[in-house]
């Protein structure tokens, strides 16, 4: 009896692999004991070319609320973003976005 390979059809293709390396990475920044404010506001300012205003508003947040998303990016300008940050001794973390 031969038997002959027939195509496959898939009525309902998982397509979460495909959107999930379209959707950004958020950089967070998270609070600690150690580093004065104006010393994260200048970070902030330094690394992502953020105002006076801008940085101010985000630190306040990272004070405040304990966290704050600084940037929202690809893959690996969000690791570039993380070592930049340990570097300039604060604690950050990348999470895909939602």
């Amino acid at each position: 009896m031969p038997t002959t390979l027939e195509p496959v059809v898939v009525a309902d293709p998982n397509l979460d692999n495909a959107t999930s390396t379209q959707r950004p990475w958020i950089v967070i920044v998270w609070n600690d004991p150690v580093n004065l404010m104006s010393y994260v506001t200048l970070v902030f300012q330094k690394l992502f070319g953020y105002s006076l205003e801008e940085a101010t508003a985000l630190m306040m947040d990272v004070h405040e609320k304990g966290k704050a998303a600084v940037a929202s990016c690809g893959r690996e300008e969000a690791e570039m973003h993380v070592f930049r940050l340990h570097e300039h001794s604060l604690w950050a973390t990348m999470e895909q976005d939602k």
